[in-house]
């Protein structure tokens, strides 16, 4: 029963220090690699087709005969509807801007531009560029002054939701202010902010 006893202790002592070895390891610190996770790209679909509104903020520039002329800041909002062909891309599109030009030493006052768009453009993938022109309604003192627009501009797409841009539209309106010959040239700028749905 000795003998026993004793076997069952060596057993013991062996499986303890032997133990204690695997548990213990070096005497350096483990070394823990952290997994590298790479982000997933985002990907954006390049078909243009759909609807969009936004928000722009831009300048406008009036250059006319003697006095009527100035420049301010303006602002708005623009809806409107791209169809993609593959490279080429249609729309249509109404803005309005809100702005406040003194004209004739403060006399007449551009209060507003209101537009009808036509577009076409050249689709880039995430980027179109395209031409603009169209109808023009200036609000100028109160009273409504017809005319015509032309321009470029560009829009980036964000993600398939959202998307930036910006325009360059150079207006004619003729008789402004019911000033016989009163013809008046009027650049806007503007970036824009758009969601697509």
């Amino acid at each position: 029963m000795t003998h026993y006893k004793t076997l069952t202790a060596l057993g013991v002592i062996a499986t303890t220090s032997f133990g204690g070895a695997v548990y213990a390891g070096s005497l350096a610190d483990p070394v823990v690699e952290t997994p590298v996770i790479e982000p997933a790209p985002m990907v954006v679909s390049g078909d243009w087709t759909g609807f969009y509104t936004g928000l722009q903020l831009g300048y406008a520039d009036v250059d006319g005969p003697d006095d009527l002329d100035g420049d301010n800041g303006s602002y708005g909002f623009h809806a409107g509807y791209d169809y993609d062909f593959g490279d080429w891309v249609v729309g249509g599109e109404v803005d309005y801007d809100k702005t406040d030009v003194e004209l004739n030493d403060g006399l007449a006052e551009l209060e507003s531009v209101a537009r009808l768009k036509l577009k076409g453009g050249y689709d880039l993938g995430n980027t179109l560029v395209y031409a603009t022109a169209g109808y023009a309604a200036a609000e100028v003192s109160g009273d409504s002054e017809d005319g015509a627009f032309a321009g470029v501009g560009v829009s980036y797409k964000i993600s398939d939701r959202y998307m930036v841009g910006a325009e360059v539209l150079h207006h004619q309106f003729n008789d402004i202010g019911d000033v016989s010959g009163a013809d008046v040239d009027a650049t806007t700028f503007n970036v824009r902010g758009s969601l697509r749905f």
